[in-house]
């Protein structure tokens, strides 16, 4: 994948996957957000789980990959989330572009095993109550408009 960087001179585009792993693919109620811990200069930043397409991967092989090696867990894929970008991609920097999916664990608990120290579950009213990659933000607001609201528990008059 190419595209032109401000100086016209062509630059290579790393392709990512990344999964908008939420609670219930059919209704939605919270997004896991997890920590980075590297690179210096993304860590502390909060992200959606995922990483680089390896060379003669498909991208849907790399996202099960990543989810495995990053979170423990085995998930399942839902629908794409369309990004801005031709090839529905979003765009991440200038030298990388994220595909998105929603997913659902399907087998394991989810733990920051690496690259990440700590993992949440989020709300859509919770949603910026972390201080997300600058990058992600556009695709947090996307999500967050497929989120519902979380049932509120019942109370003694209820």
């Amino acid at each position: 994948m190419r595209t032109e960087n401000p100086s016209h001179d062509p630059v290579d585009v790393r392709l990512v996957v990344g999964a908008a792993l939420v609670d219930d693919l059919a209704a939605p109620t919270r997004l896991l957000a997890a920590r980075r811990t590297e690179p210096t200069e993304l860590a502390g930043g909060w992200e959606l789980p995922g990483g680089k397409v390896d060379q003669g991967e498909s991208p849907l092989i790399a996202l099960h990959r990543e989810i495995a090696e990053e979170l423990g867990v085995e998930i399942v894929v839902g629908p794409h989330l369309p990004g801005p970008l031709p090839g529905e991609t979003w765009p991440l920097g200038d030298r990388y572009e994220m595909l998105v999916w929603f997913a659902e664990v399907a087998g394991g608990v989810p733990e920051p095993l690496e690259d990440h120290d700590e993992l949440r579950w989020l709300t859509r009213q919770a949603l910026h109550e972390v201080a997300w990659l600058p990058a992600d933000l556009s695709i947090v607001d996307a999500v967050a408009a497929r989120l519902h609201d979380a049932p509120h528990p019942p109370t003694l008059r209820d």
